[in-house]
């Protein structure tokens, strides 16, 4: 498999590249985790580090990435299926003429 030396910016791994192994499409995952353990014994803690550009790439090559510190952990993630429709709004009664 293929791997890409990829720098990390932010939290405890501020400064640091890491090879990273790269998907099918040459990209590397979205969300990169990190578990460290903790000295005490106690669960462990995970470092979430998401992906972004790492600038303008140039003409003709791919576009590199590099990962950014999420204090705040990975967003949930919801199946988007082709037929899903959107979140609906509340619509009015069905004898509403508005709607």
């Amino acid at each position: 498999m293929k791997s890409e030396e990829t720098p990390f910016e932010g939290g405890p791994m501020d400064g640091r590249v890491l090879p990273v192994l790269l998907g099918i499409t040459g990209h590397p995952p979205k969300t990169y985790r990190i578990p460290v353990p903790d000295p005490d014994g106690g669960p462990d803690t995970v470092l979430v580090y998401r992906r972004v550009p790492r600038g303008p790439g140039r003409v003709g090559l791919s576009n590199r990435w590099k990962y950014e510190y999420a204090p705040e952990g990975a967003p949930p993630r919801r199946l988007n299926w082709p037929w899903s429709k959107p979140d609906a709004t509340p619509r009015g009664k069905p004898d509403d003429a508005d709607g």
